[in-house]
């Protein structure tokens, strides 16, 4: 699973970078709503979801690009949000037109898991991913997955999204415990962010998530017309390791 902020460089590049994604083998689209003051992202995605608000990336723009994106490729796409944008756009409204444009899950990086929106007393039409954090208990997972669908996001260490030279040596210990508690698949994602350690993480988990390694390069290549393919060209060794080791 890919990760990069809409509207980042340009809404119309987004749809670009999303094409070349796909043409990578990328199976599953994590689009990030851009947001002010995201506290979960390192530097590189801060910087994209400055670049995207410069842009002038909107919740209503991005949702048509969304649009756009789902009338060109068939793979599921996840948003990423914090709660501030969608409780600004009204939360049900947001649901229904997420969904509508080709949304098929919703991942809200602060919303506790304790707390619960009016859209959630309703049908949902999106899927819930819910997170679990290196510092959460056997009980506190129970109580996590129960409310998740589509499946569970593994942070696989404490602090924010960025690269990092090493991999977190419990992965494999908190997946082993999250699947005690949930047949749900178990994506691992944070600091993942070159092929090693996307096979080595495959090997542990169902789904492998790269994201501040693209947003990264989308900054450094953002003015350059081979943009897309510049991303693609990085991403496709990802998927290769993975699919090695899924195969």
């Amino acid at each position: 699973m890919a990760y990069i902020t809409g509207g980042d460089p340009t809404l119309d590049r987004t749809v670009d970078i999303a094409i070349a994604l796909s043409a990578a083998g990328v199976d599953f689209l994590e689009i990030g709503i851009p947001f002010s003051d995201p506290l979960a992202d390192g530097l590189a995605n801060q910087l994209g979801a400055q670049r995207a608000l410069a842009a002038g990336t909107t919740v209503p723009k991005l949702l048509k690009t969304i649009a756009n994106i789902r009338k060109k490729l068939e793979f599921p796409i996840i948003l990423y949000s914090y709660l501030n944008p969608l409780f600004q756009y009204g939360f049900e409204k947001f649901e229904r037109d997420a969904a509508m444009a080709g949304a098929d899950g919703l991942l809200l990086l602060d919303l506790p898991p304790d707390e619960t929106l009016l859209a959630d007393n309703q049908e949902k039409i999106l899927h819930r991913i819910r997170l679990v954090a290196p510092t959460t208990s056997e009980e506190r997972i129970r109580q996590i997955v129960s409310k998740a669908s589509g499946f569970v996001y593994y942070v696989s260490r404490e602090g924010v999204t960025g690269e990092r030279e090493k991999l977190s040596q419990t992965i494999g210990e908190h997946v082993a415990m999250i699947r005690r508690a949930t047949d749900l698949p178990i994506a691992v994602g944070f600091g993942i962010s070159n092929a090693a350690q996307a096979g080595q993480v495959a090997s542990l988990a169902d789904a492998v998530v790269v994201g501040s390694a693209i947003v990264r390069r989308i900054g450094e290549f953002g003015n350059d017309a081979q943009l897309p393919y510049r991303i693609q060209e990085f991403v496709q060794p990802l998927v290769d390791a993975v699919k090695s080791v899924h195969r």
